[in-house]
């Protein structure tokens, strides 16, 4: 089976090539750190799984699946993420995913997740995939946030812990970033939310329940 693996973090990607590199039956032929380069190849590649994950910079997994399908609807898609929240669930589901697992998973388990998803089953972590019955069966689902979805999940961390009250440094010792990388996070949350400052960042992040 061919695999692009598309995350932002490099070192987990090695880890995943790692895992992946004990299955025979897999080959993974690329990889991308974010949405355009996602695309690009994906398009390039035409694997027969993309293990996505959700938060990418550039518009977040649910848009390279958007820009992926109408060209190549072979190409299935399996999101790979850290996030459990409901929306994040559906959102991705919603957009065309397959199926969606948590980074907790063991590496055979993911071995076979491509697998089933390749065969074009769709496969769910145990937990989430209530989220997925519940939307399908007209019942409440968390409705999908587009603002919240064009945010890395690194920058909804930093947007949590400002929302509670944590001066930068506290948030910078909580993530084990420095205070700039802190700073430059908390301006890339305003720009993209289109916010003046961190209380009306406060109120945006408390009106969605964020906090």
């Amino acid at each position: 089976m061919t695999v692009v693996l598309v995350d932002d973090h490099a070192m987990f990607r090695t880890g995943v090539r790692a895992e992946l590199a004990q299955a025979p039956s897999v080959d993974v032929v690329g990889e991308a750190a974010d949405t355009a380069e996602a695309v690009a190849v994906v398009l390039r590649t035409k694997p027969e799984v993309v293990l996505l994950d959700v938060h990418l910079p550039g518009g977040g997994g649910a848009e390279v699946i958007r820009q992926v399908h109408p060209k190549e609807p072979g190409v299935r898609f399996l999101a790979l993420s850290v996030s459990d929240a409901a929306e994040d669930v559906i959102g991705t589901i919603r957009a065309g995913a397959r199926g969606y697992v948590t980074k907790s998973i063991t590496g055979d388990d993911l071995v076979s997740a491509i697998g089933r998803v390749a065969d074009g089953d769709a496969v769910f972590s145990p937990r989430l995939a209530g989220f997925v019955l519940d939307a399908f069966a007209g019942t409440e689902a968390p409705s999908v946030d587009d603002d919240l979805d064009r945010l890395t999940q690194r920058e909804r961390e930093v947007l949590r812990l400002i929302a509670r009250g944590y001066a930068y440094k506290e948030i910078a010792k909580e993530l084990f970033i420095s205070v700039k990388t802190v700073e430059t996070h908390v301006s890339a949350v305003l720009r993209k939310l289109q916010l003046s400052n961190r209380y009306e960042l406060t109120r945006w992040a408390t009106d969605r329940r964020l906090v």
